[in-house]
């Protein structure tokens, strides 16, 4: 639905050729068929050019800010996506939605529990700093280095991928995920892959002023919007954790996923601390 909708706008994204809404066709799934792409994912691959150049490198990071201020301008209910998603009350939900889901992992046969710092100090932090007015929109829902596409001849983005998590709700999240996600000088980025690797890459302030510059979007809360991002993406994570200790994953997976949410955490607290 949301792929169609976007068919006459400029968010680079994959064009829908036709979708099925009958689960029996395929064995018990919908499913929906794209156009190809021309392009890589920075999560898996470089090719010679990016890898060589940290000027392009540099430049992608840009791009994704391009495009995902391209997404955040979409008006949603004048491309049919009106009925989408509940966006009234988005922002409030957030906290007790994702504490409630941490909440479930004990469910899990040998989890102890969390092992995570600061998630009170953040929760009360987000509870308390939360932004009082926005403008719904088009929220991808997972915008990160390894969920986009980029051109083999340059540093742009061809397309935005992995829509499944998509909803109408609050666009500055998309721009807070892709600053908690990204590498940093401490290389503590999350999901940066090759890309991460090879180092160069333009700052999240740099991002942020992008983003800024094509967009008319408050962006003076940027920082409860990353902080929300790293609380939530790092609860995400760890439920890999607590399904490894019942056996229902790879032991070694969520060892590391857990590793980055503590990381995740850990970069939440620093940013609540420089704002108190």
């Amino acid at each position: 639905q949301v792929l169609a909708a976007l068919a006459d706008s400029d968010v680079p994204h994959p064009r829908l050729i036709a979708s099925c809404d009958e689960p029996g066709v395929l064995g018990d799934a919908v499913f929906y068929l794209m156009e190809p792409v021309d392009g890589f994912n920075a999560g898996q691959e470089l090719p010679a050019l990016h890898a060589g150049d940290p000027a392009v490198r540099f430049q992608m990071g840009l791009s994704m800010a391009d495009a995902l201020a391209k997404l955040g301008a979409v008006d949603h209910a004048a491309v049919g996506l009106g009925d989408f998603g509940r966006p009234q009350g988005f922002l409030e939900r957030q906290v007790p939605r994702w504490l409630s889901e941490l909440k479930s992992y004990r469910e899990f046969e040998n989890y102890p529990g969390p092992d995570i710092p600061g998630v009170q100090d953040v929760s009360s932090w987000l509870e308390q700093n939360r932004p009082s007015a926005w403008t719904p929109g088009i929220l991808h829902g997972d915008y990160h280095a390894a969920n986009v596409m980029f051109s083999r001849t340059g540093p742009e983005v061809v397309a935005i991928v992995d829509w499944e998590m998509c909803t109408i709700g609050d666009p500055l999240l998309d721009l807070g995920w892709l600053l908690a996600t990204w590498d940093q000088s401490g290389g503590g980025g999350v999901f940066g892959g090759p890309l991460a690797e090879m180092g160069g890459l333009a700052s999240t302030g740099d991002l942020v002023e992008r983003y800024a510059r094509n967009t008319s979007r408050d962006l003076s809360h940027i920082s409860w919007y990353t902080v929300l991002a790293c609380f939530k993406l790092g609860i995400v994570l760890e439920g890999t954790h607590a399904r490894a200790g019942a056996g229902k994953a790879p032991r070694e997976i969520g060892d590391l996923l857990h590793s980055a949410t503590v990381r995740l955490f850990e970069q939440a607290l620093t940013v609540t601390d420089t704002k108190r």
